[in-house]
């Protein structure tokens, strides 16, 4: 069974894919990206919290989304791992559309929710010349200790895109990661393994959230 994800939605510790070759000054990009961060905080608090608003049509707009701000299918190569060049074009094809359901059905409450609890951007960081770091942290009631929340975001000083979301010192990609490779294992190393626990899962999810 797959193991309950951490508590953000949606994700990685990678550098995009396609690679960017554009060189822009560090400062541009941190600003940059604690804009998009907000941006999107932003827009997930618009758009997924609603009052009256019906879950289908909040799981349609969590879906773009999380497509329109997330490195989706770089995301799920790296979570992939080894297994990717495994994988024929189908299992791959399959693979890429039940991990956006996975994504989508399991964070539309959690990430609307939480972009939602005063979310505090703070710092960032240039970690290279594509990759940058924003701190922030969410505020809770009580005087809980806020928890804090590191978004890894790809950039050409143009085009933003999270590749990781970090709880706490946890990566949600490599926890997926390490989830997905101890299934593909059980399986005999197959990867259409995988693919079956994926729709059993994605299946579950959405009958609970039929029954809310």
């Amino acid at each position: 069974m797959l193991k309950k994800f951490g508590l953000v939605g949606a994700l990685v510790g990678i550098v995009l894919s396609a690679g960017f070759g554009v060189s822009v000054k560090a400062d541009a990009i941190e600003d940059g990206s604690r804009q998009f961060i907000q941006v999107m905080a932003d827009q997930a608090i618009q758009s997924l919290r609603a009052d009256g608003l019906a879950q289908a049509e909040r799981v349609k707009r969590f879906r773009v989304l999380f497509n329109d701000n997330f490195a989706v299918k770089s995301i799920g190569k790296f979570v992939l791992g080894r297994y990717w060049r495994k994988a024929n074009d189908d299992e791959k094809k399959e693979y890429l559309s039940l991990f956006e359901d996975l994504m989508v059905i399991s964070y539309v409450d959690r990430f609307g929710s939480y972009a939602g609890n005063a979310l505090k951007l703070k710092n960032a960081r240039t970690e290279n010349k594509t990759t940058v770091t924003v701190f922030s942290e969410i505020k809770r009631p009580g005087g809980a200790k806020p928890i804090h929340i590191d978004w890894r975001v790809g950039t050409n000083g143009t085009i933003y895109k999270v590749l990781d979301v970090v709880v706490e010192g946890a990566s949600m990609s490599s926890t997926m990661r390490s989830d997905f490779g101890s299934i593909i294992r059980q399986k005999n190393g197959k990867v259409s393994g995988l693919i079956d626990e994926l729709k059993k899962k994605n299946r579950s999810l959405q009958a609970e959230m039929q029954n809310q």
